[in-house]
């Protein structure tokens, strides 16, 4: 495994060189059609480093805390480091897949390989900030994209076949799947409305992860045990910094810093408030009691939600979709899952999948022009045609999502094993693969095959008399 994981770092450094070598040689050769505006220049600097904080430290702590504490150190490691790989295979040639000269409505052009082409003069001549901002701002979206895959195989995908996977996804499915709904590709053209990831980032990462614990298979104690979060203080700062992150990621998808912004900024909001109370409410109706960890997911489920509707929909749109994105997931976690058994290890598939889907068409209902020019009206504005364009987009999205996965995973599988033995896993990846426990107990010995972390924590003792949790 080793030797085929340096073959590997090897040929990617060789191409890595090949790029710098022969790539950017025009990178200034453009002219501006359009001034850059530094008042959006100011504000895109900033959505772009709240959109990677979201990524790590957000994401990283979310997904941490809902782990066992044999696993956080693998789980944030996951985050981390596809934050690495997909902004140097972003840079590479993921931009240029995603954004380059259209090629038939299916792919970009080479134009932007290893960011040739790409530099401080305006976006394309149209935008009012520079390429190089808007450029790196949609890598980060790439970024994340994938980290939020991690969710569904978290504590036995192999830590090898994680990185190849992160490299691989982001090339032929995400990059492709941009470019058809951003970049001037077939659903662009066909008039499917995202505004922020619905499709691209929130359908995608679920469906993928989804796929991705149905071919690596469920834990080996899935059913045997519950799986409580370990951890929900480092779980709700996780959560309040992905809520924090949003305002970059939704809001930060207008380019600049106009009336448009701050009306995404505000249904942002509001929906992810009404998504917490919706959850809440059908929680607490259902178990007869309100969780910390089940009123943050719908929050979260609320963000999701409003994310390919938030500039095309009014404030109490806004409100709607996101009371009703927390229910639609609340079911799909706690019954769907519970019915066909699959191990979606921290329901990425129940949160941004399904709240997705509902995201995507709820913009086919309540989308209108009178809030922005450059959308279309929906359903309930007199344009029924619009709700089947994103159902289009919808289906694109499940399913280049499922069978590019299902493929990529079956290829790596060929070359190396895709998750790690049953006596890892029982040990936990901190130590049987990072040898770094997140609590480093005083009787630790990390390179000891014998060690393990079994002794039940404070607060699950606490919460023994608990309704059960989310199966996590």
């Amino acid at each position: 495994m080793i030797g085929k994981s340096s073959q590997f770092f090897i040929s990617f450094l060789i191409v890595v060189l090949i790029s710098v070598f022969f790539g950017a040689t025009s990178a200034f050769a453009a002219t501006p059609a359009v001034q850059i505006d530094s008042g959006d220049t100011t504000w895109m600097l900033v959505a772009t480093a709240i959109v990677i904080f979201m990524h790590v430290p957000g994401l990283a702590l979310f997904y941490g805390g809902l782990v066992s504490d044999r696993n956080v150190v693998s789980t944030m490691m996951h985050s981390f480091v596809s934050l690495l790989v997909v902004t140097i295979v972003w840079m590479l040639w993921g931009y240029s897949l995603a954004f380059g000269t259209d090629i038939g409505g299916f792919i970009g052009g080479l134009d932007y390989l290893g960011f040739n082409g790409v530099g401080p003069e305006a976006a394309f001549g149209t935008y009012t900030i520079p390429h190089y901002m808007f450029a790196i701002f949609q890598g980060a979206f790439a970024a994340i994209t994938v980290a939020i895959i991690s969710g569904g195989i978290a504590g036995r995908i192999s830590f090898p076949a994680w990185i190849l996977f992160s490299a691989v996804w982001v090339t032929v499915i995400y990059a492709p799947m941009a470019h058809w709904v951003w970049g001037g590709g077939w659903l662009a053209q066909l008039g499917e409305l995202d505004f922020a990831g619905g499709t691209v980032v929130h359908i995608l990462s679920g469906v993928s992860a989804l796929t991705a614990a149905i071919v690596i298979g469920p834990r080996f104690e899935h059913l045997k045990k519950s799986h409580s979060p370990h951890n929900i203080v480092l779980f709700l700062i996780g959560a309040a910094t992905l809520w924090f992150g949003w305002f970059g990621f939704n809001a930060g998808s207008a380019l600049a810093a106009n009336g448009l912004t701050a009306l995404v900024f505000a249904n942002t909001q509001i929906a992810a408030a009404a998504g917490g109370l919706g959850w809440l409410f059908v929680e607490w109706s259902i178990r007869r009691r309100p969780t910390l960890v089940g009123t943050a997911t719908g929050a979260i489920a609320g963000l999701v939600g409003i994310t390919p509707a938030a500039g095309f929909v009014t404030v109490p749109a806004a409100l709607i979709i996101g009371l009703i994105a927390a229910p639609v997931s609340y079911f799909g976690i706690h019954f769907v899952k519970s019915r066909f058994k699959y191990d979606d290890t921290l329901d990425a598939f129940g949160v941004h999948g399904i709240a997705g889907i509902w995201g995507a068409l709820a913009t086919g209902l309540f989308a209108t022009t009178a809030v922005n020019e450059a959308g279309k009206n929906g359903l309930f504005y007199g344009n029924p045609e619009l709700l089947l364009h994103q159902a289009i987009g919808v289906g694109t999205a499940l399913v280049l999502g499922c069978a590019g996965t299902f493929l990529i995973l079956k290829g790596i599988g060929l070359f190396m094993p895709l998750r790690v033995s049953r006596e890892e896993e029982e040990m936990g990846l901190d130590i049987s693969f990072h040898e770094e426990p997140a609590y480093s107990p005083s009787n630790a010995e990390p390179k000891s095959m014998t060690y393990s972390i079994k002794k039940e924590a404070p607060m699950d003792a606490l919460l023994k008399t608990d309704p059960p949790r989310p199966n996590r």
